[in-house]
């Protein structure tokens, strides 16, 4: 299992990039680390693939490093990086079996025979795949394909690391998380640097220790799915994760804290001296619904809001506000009493954040 070290990288498709708009991948430096479980979360374009087909070799960067445990393998092949990858569409031998798909990575090493049969049948049993071992991959549903794609990744000793892309996506809704689960308790058993690209924070969230978050061609956080909702970073990890996302509003500055419209909102010192020393005008704060504080009785210290919509979902319920000319959300407990057209509600000062050029005021 390999340490995977991503040095100053970057990467344009563009022969002569004119600035940071023409990169796929903005410079970074970032570390993978030896043995762990990550996720690459962002959506659509924002680099993921892009990223992961360079650090498997199928893609050369424009600028930078891939260390694999301190070795530069920016001239390396996947093959000679020891490095499997699970595709969103599954690649398997249709004319073979399952048992000849997952033993064909190791016959290409020379392995024995017998060697062969005992590491076949050990992923066979941790993926469940024992009732189709002798079936031909053309007569597999596409969840048991996608298994089979995963063992070829598993079954090699010498893997330095596996990379998932978006391995889930042709997968029937009821069997993602069973194989979720599955992938997380192959990690736990066997130790291997595994990097999962997704654009779900449920995906990621299930399957990682930690997860990067990717944007606009840059990692804007790593950190633990808890770190991710209590203190995002970057305004689009608050927007991103949760759901509904953060409520983020623009403000300006004032005496004590900030506003918008004619709201005030009060900042601690740490906050306005942090602020003070900050030129740029772009401020806005950030709150998660969930840290919303709804009061049931009119509090003066609080706002007052009309309630726009009710959502009812079970066990909780959604409310739209609208605060001022903004509209923002919170979030009740079942047992919560629902306001009807107005209500006050606070923002806690711990879970209040700042944010200055979409990163986090600290």
């Amino acid at each position: 299992m390999a340490e995977i070290r991503l040095q100053a990288l970057a990467h344009s498709y563009s022969r002569t990039p004119q600035g940071p708009q023409d990169y796929a991948i903005r410079q970074m430096t970032h570390v993978w680390e030896q043995g762990g479980a990550f996720a690459l979360l962002g959506p659509s374009g924002c680099g993921k693939s892009t990223l992961l087909n360079i650090i498997s070799g199928l893609l050369s960067p424009s600028e930078g490093k891939i260390l694999f445990d301190g070795r530069e393998v920016n001239r390396l092949s996947p093959e000679q990086r020891n490095i499997a990858q699970v595709f969103q569409f599954p690649v398997v031998y249709d004319t073979m079996t399952v048992f000849e798909n997952l033993a064909f990575p190791l016959r290409n090493q020379g392995l024995a025979e017998g060697k062969i049969r005992s590491k076949v049948n050990e992923i066979a049993d941790v993926l469940e795949l024992h009732p189709v071992l002798h079936k031909r991959a053309k007569n597999l549903t596409a969840d048991e394909k996608q298994k089979v794609s995963m063992g070829r990744g598993l079954v090699r000793d010498d893997v330095s690391a596996i990379l998932f892309d978006e391995p889930l996506t042709v997968i029937d809704p009821h069997l993602k998380w069973k194989l979720r689960r599955k992938l997380k308790q192959i990690h736990e058993q066997f130790n291997i640097t595994m990097v999962y690209v997704t654009h779900d924070q449920l995906e990621a969230s299930t399957f990682a220790d930690k997860i990067a978050v990717m944007y606009g061609g840059q990692i804007v956080q790593f950190g633990t799915p808890r770190e991710l909702f209590e203190k995002p970073a970057h305004t689009f990890v608050g927007f991103f994760i949760g759901s509904p996302g953060m409520n983020l509003i623009p403000v300006q500055r004032c005496s004590g804290g900030v506003q918008f419209d004619t709201i005030k909102v009060p900042l601690s010192p740490r906050l306005q001296e942090q602020l003070e020393q900050l030129p740029s005008s772009q401020i806005k704060i950030g709150i998660r619904p969930e840290f919303v504080h709804v009061w049931d009785v009119p509090f003066e210290e609080g706002y007052e809001c009309d309630v726009l919509h009710v959502e009812d979902l079970g066990t909780y319920k959604i409310l739209t506000l609208r605060l001022g000319e903004h509209t923002l959300k919170a979030r009740l407990q079942e047992d919560q009493k629902v306001p009807q057209r107005r209500v006050h509600i606070s923002f806690p000062e711990q879970w209040l954040k700042v944010y200055v050029d979409e990163f986090l005021v600290e």
